[in-house]
């Protein structure tokens, strides 16, 4: 039977394991249209297929730069209505409820949202030069995605903490150092070392893995609904402000913003 087919992503099973790549070149920007997708694909694999593990991989040049909640607007700074940003957060809790393990593959930008789907996975391979960031306090604004329970999961506290509060930029070897990269494989290899991983998680009992992944995330799809809850209160307000104009017009015109607290 053929697989079903999603505007922006390819989707291939090849014996147990499912690829997905998200098709959106040159960055593979999110909007709620693609989340829904990658949601519904995830969701066939869990029901209708035999895969035991998921790629989930992108073409192009960077793994995914950010959300574009307005297809025709530039992803960074933030965009969209409150609807807009409402139904992509309900969207991506999706992602976190679907049960067959995933594996990302990141290269170049994995940015704001980008780095937030990098996060629904189990495991990420990078490679040693990709660019990981949760830029949004430099955008005077607030963190998104879930990230606020997602990362302290993967790094901890501390380093969640300094990599949201400062906005600060680390290549992938710096997030292998601190937990957040799994393993590193140069650009070349990447995929491949990805499938590597997906064939190890695919060759235990399968039963077994899915109760383990169960049992590891009971609760996580709930830590993540109420994240991205707070986390749109508290957008809500920080996109009225002027910092946030600030932030918005300093990235425009590729400068340092001059914050002044209001």
């Amino acid at each position: 039977m053929p697989l079903p087919e999603f505007a922006d992503l390819g989707f291939t099973i090849d014996g147990h394991i499912a690829t997905l790549e998200i098709q959106r070149p040159p960055h593979n920007y999110l909007d709620i249209e693609l989340i829904d997708n990658i949601a519904s694909a995830l969701e066939y694999i869990d029901a209708e297929t035999e895969a035991r593990a998921v790629v989930l991989c992108s073409g192009g040049r960077s793994f995914c730069a950010g959300a574009n909640l307005r297809r025709d607007a530039p992803a960074s700074p933030p965009t969209g209505n409150r609807r807009g940003r409402e139904h992509l957060y309900r969207e991506a809790v999706r992602l976190f409820e679907t049960g067959t393990p995933i594996v990302a593959a990141v290269h170049g930008n994995a940015i704001g949202a980008g780095l937030g789907l990098a996060l629904v996975a189990d495991f990420r391979v990078a490679t040693p030069d990709a660019r990981l960031t949760v830029s949004f306090s430099r955008l005077g604004f607030h963190n998104g995605f879930a990230t606020s329970a997602t990362l302290p999961r993967v790094v901890g506290q501390q380093w969640a903490s300094r990599l949201l509060m400062t906005g600060m930029l680390i290549s992938g070897e710096q997030g292998h150092a601190i937990g957040l990269v799994d393993e590193l494989a140069p650009e070349e290899q990447l995929r491949e070392r990805a499938l590597d991983l997906a064939n190890e998680i695919a060759a235990a009992a399968p039963l077994a893995v899915r109760s383990i992944r169960r049992t590891l995330r009971r609760g996580y799809a709930d830590d993540v609904r109420r994240a991205m809850d707070t986390e749109q209160v508290e957008q809500d307000w920080l996109r009225r402000t002027a910092d946030f104009k600030e932030g918005v017009a300093a990235t425009a015109e590729r400068r340092a913003p001059a914050f002044e607290g209001r």
